[in-house]
């Protein structure tokens, strides 16, 4: 097939580089040098805009290679030459079209939100004691996929069970990409094996819910402290130094939204605040979110899905070793694996899905 290169790809295209040269010389301004937020943002840009530009000259300069070639072979130029510039023109042709999907990839719009570190909130679902076992699974689950990442892991609250169990674990993944890589966990995980209190072999079924939240900062989310509703009290816990003897534990209730935090896991009351504004505003910021892109949800079927806490996205089948993600029809039979942190295979074929979604959506 004949390559023509796309008219609103080159204009898209066109508006791209228009834009990344005119960063280019707002961060020579030193003005905006002395202006930090400013700066971090427009380097932020620059960073995401750098390899449309460099795809944008590359096509370029094969299209004008491209348009070359065929002239020479409509000039009436001897049969060798003429056959030499019909390969070149068939390979030119193959590279444009390579250059034009990879264009066209890197101009879906991204999360503004994916390179902020994630707020990843997991909770015991139905199943008693076996449902904190598994949220405890999924809390290591993660925990070890992070540190595979080499990313930081900082724990903000933990509710514990039975030993070994978890009720209730909000933690901050901090990395690059971390809320753009997890995001996708958000949902219901459900989980089928033999309890080990099961005399009878009998296979039951439990689940735990995972939220993931961009981390909101102050500037994203103005919380007004007379919308604020602070109670301390006495941490609870497992018992020996794990209870603590003050009321250091913090309730912060978000009147206008009726969202709840709270946090125990620090033993001074001014960090456990801190942490639950932290946890807050990443709330209040998910909602703004989800209210942004409803009209958008509702006009799509996304392949990954909405991100829906509601919704069952992946099963973890202990009897026949197996997970399966719903969303993407994904089977892969090595469930220790995966719950060991080997969580990249499911993740990219994730990103991947979404991507083509959206990639559709543009075209």
């Amino acid at each position: 097939m004949t390559f023509h290169l796309d008219e609103r790809l080159e204009r898209r295209l066109a508006e791209a580089v228009e834009r990344f040269q005119s960063i280019d010389l707002q961060l020579s301004d030193p003005e905006v040098v002395r202006d930090p937020t400013l700066l971090r943002g427009l380097g932020r840009e620059r960073a995401q805009l750098e390899p449309v530009a460099s795809v944008a000259e590359e096509l370029a300069t094969v299209s004008r290679e491209l348009e070359s070639a065929r002239e020479m072979t409509r000039d009436g130029e001897e049969d060798a030459l003429r056959s030499l510039a019909e390969d070149e023109v068939r390979n030119l042709e193959k590279r444009a079209e390579e250059l034009s999907d990879r264009a066209r990839r890197l101009l879906v719009p991204k999360d503004p939100l994916a390179d902020r570190d994630a707020v990843v909130e997991i909770r015991a679902g139905t199943g008693g004691d076996e449902a904190g076992l598994f949220a405890a699974d999924l809390l290591r689950m993660y925990e070890r996929f992070a540190e595979s990442r080499g990313w930081r892991v900082e724990l903000l609250d933990l509710s514990e069970g039975i030993p070994g169990s978890v009720k209730e674990a909000i933690l901050v993944v901090r990395g690059p990409e971390a809320y753009g890589t997890l995001r996708f966990e958000s949902g219901v995980h459900r989980v089928q094996r033999i309890p080990e209190t099961e005399s009878q072999g009998r296979i039951h079924t439990s689940a735990a819910t995972v939220a993931v939240l961009p981390e909101a900062e102050e500037v994203d989310v103005e919380v007004d402290p007379g919308e604020l509703r602070i109670d301390v009290f006495r941490s609870s816990g497992p018992g020996g130094q794990s209870v603590n003897t003050t009321d250091s534990a913090v309730r912060i209730t978000h009147l206008p939204t009726g969202l709840v935090v709270t946090c125990q896991d620090e033993k001074s009351q001014h960090k456990n605040k801190a942490k639950a504004m932290k946890v807050l505003r990443s709330r209040l910021l998910d909602r703004m979110v989800a209210e942004t892109q409803a009209e958008r949800a509702r006009d799509r079927k996304a392949q990954v899905g909405t991100g829906d806490r509601s919704a069952k996205i992946r099963t973890y089948n202990f009897p026949q070793n197996r997970v399966t993600d719903h969303r993407i029809s994904l089977t892969l039979h090595r469930l220790d694996e995966i719950l060991g942190g080997d969580l990249a295979e499911i993740l990219e074929a994730l990103g991947m899905a979404d991507e083509e979604e959206r990639l559709r959506e543009e075209v």
